[in-house]
């Protein structure tokens, strides 16, 4: 499988994924556009992923790239089919590009902050084999307030409704982070967005707690990763 990768920060790659990638022999391609970098055709590619980043996707006079973003993933998912997992921002671009509705959090989540799955979630392919409830990483000050038409709700948690979707059957997003690495942390606590809003939410002290946090869950992370990158592969088996 050929894996276009659009990222929005050098650090937020697919991080724990790309060993799986390259132990099944999947190929993937990053396309930086906080960079500049050109989208490149869509017809080259078998699947898209998109990271997370610190932009919100109405910020489209700071990061003009946004739009033509946001239109290359609307081409790929609804009119292409291509099969699709968005991560964050890759998440809330999805839901934004088609259609549905993304705005400030009312209550960030920062932190390493457990989701539950709605029926729909587990009963379905992407958590197959995980608990109804599981640790993730955190790091949004922005969600979906609304899902596009065709969605479904997969997960949620307290304070953010719409932690993972399904649009149709072959574009998957979620709102937590499981690709963590023993770096991760410490990569994204250096972008000013981020620690911004870790002091913000946390407090000075917050970082320390929320480091020890990521690294006591690190084998746990790895599991969940691997099982849901298991379960995006057999959801999208019949490219």
């Amino acid at each position: 499988m050929r894996i276009l990768v659009l990222q929005h920060a050098d650090v937020e790659h697919p991080g724990s994924l790309r060993q799986m990638l390259a132990d099944d022999g999947h190929s993937w391609t990053p396309v930086h556009l906080d960079q500049g970098e050109d989208l490149p055709a869509a017809d080259g590619f078998d699947a898209l992923w998109v990271m997370g980043g610190p932009m919100d996707v109405w910020q489209e006079d700071e990061y003009p790239w946004l739009a033509a973003e946001k239109a290359f993933i609307r081409e790929a998912v609804e009119d292409r089919g291509m099969p699709f997992l968005g991560l964050c921002l890759g998440h809330q671009l999805l839901a934004d590009a088609l259609g549905g509705k993304v705005g400030p959090a009312k209550t960030p989540e920062i932190g390493v902050l457990p989701v539950d799955l709605t029926e729909t979630g587990a009963t379905g392919v992407l958590f197959d084999g995980l608990a109804e409830r599981f640790p993730t990483l955190q790091w949004h000050s922005a969600e979906v307030l609304q899902m596009p038409e065709g969605a479904r709700c997969l997960a949620t948690s307290k304070d953010c409704a719409v932690q993972a979707m399904v649009w149709q059957t072959r574009a998957y997003s979620l709102q937590f982070h499981v690709e963590v690495e023993q770096d991760t942390f410490q990569n994204w606590k250096a972008i000013p967005q981020y620690e911004d809003a870790l002091v913000r939410n946390l407090g000075k002290d917050g970082a320390r707690d929320m480091e020890r946090e990521c690294q006591a869950h690190l084998g746990q992370f790895e599991s969940i990763a691997e099982r849901l990158y298991i379960n995006w592969l057999q959801a999208t088996a019949n490219i």
